[in-house]
């Protein structure tokens, strides 16, 4: 099958038609994305909770994920593989250049990498020397002690509007593709609306270009509170790869996410 890339995002955008993104961390999981026709697999931060047991994303480091980046890109064929800049990263530009560098050295065919306007130095930086760069907006796991926990952002106008304006600086700079996490319908449609390379959603409603879910949360394996967002795709299915093949087909056929996965 032909090879994903950030042109066949555009064309999916330029067309109308949603697209899939799921994180994986393995080399056999991710063969397995790949083969249920997944279209953009992340090597996440989240690796730090779901793999390591940590409360967030800030004690992953650029060697765990550059490990989980050279497992993921030997088990992929068709995927994209996006894979997310660690905590501290984006500390200086030099820093952001030398782990985006190994990153892409690992297999990386996207990075991702999390703030607000301020980043457009660097995503201008990185996109001078050849490294697609995703804005992530809305909820940034990384500032999760700043935000005050795991919440809806966006749900004030100054707020909102704040965060369209990021993704149309970022975009100027370079940004490649924009995910926005946990923002309200509107805002989501808003930011849509307001650029031209393709929208990532999860937790951000249905009219975005793309959806992602963590892995574990589309094969049911939470442990206490369940997001709003999550669907578990594995029940009444027969095995992995088929939970991972319903998941895609409902968000290539804009059924998931339905009304009640959307803030």
């Amino acid at each position: 099958m032909k090879s994903v890339t950030l042109h066949s995002l555009r064309d999916c955008r330029a067309r109308g038609e949603a697209f899939s993104c799921l994180t994986a961390y393995d080399a056999t999981l991710a063969r397995c994305a790949d083969s249920a026709g997944i279209d953009v697999l992340l090597v996440g931060d989240s690796l730090g909770m779901v793999l390591q047991g940590h409360a967030s994303t800030l004690p992953v480091t650029l060697e765990d994920i550059v490990y989980h980046t050279r497992c993921v890109a030997r088990g992929k064929q068709r995927s994209l593989l996006m894979v997310d800049l660690p905590f501290m990263s984006n500390a200086d530009t030099g820093q952001l250049l030398r782990d985006a560098g190994q990153l892409m050295r690992a297999g990386a065919e996207l990075v991702k990498i999390e703030g607000e306007a301020w980043m457009a130095d660097g995503i201008r930086e990185l996109t001078r020397r050849g490294v697609p760069v995703c804005a992530h907006l809305g909820l940034t796991p990384q500032s999760v002690h700043q935000l005050g926990g795991f919440k809806v952002q966006g749900k004030a106008d100054a707020e909102a509007q704040r965060i369209v304006d990021a993704a149309r600086h970022l975009v100027d700079a370079g940004a490649a593709v924009i995910l926005l996490e946990c923002v309200p319908r509107d805002l989501a449609r808003r930011v849509r609306d307001a650029v031209e390379v393709p929208v990532i959603g999860i937790g951000a409603g249905p009219d975005v270009d793309g959806q992602i879910l963590v892995m574990h949360d589309v094969l049911g394996l939470n442990s206490g509170y369940v997001p709003r967002f999550v669907k578990n795709f594995l029940h009444g299915q027969e095995s992995i790869e088929a939970a991972f093949r319903a998941y895609a087909e409902a968000v290539h056929q804009r059924q998931f996410p339905a009304a009640e996965h959307t803030f």
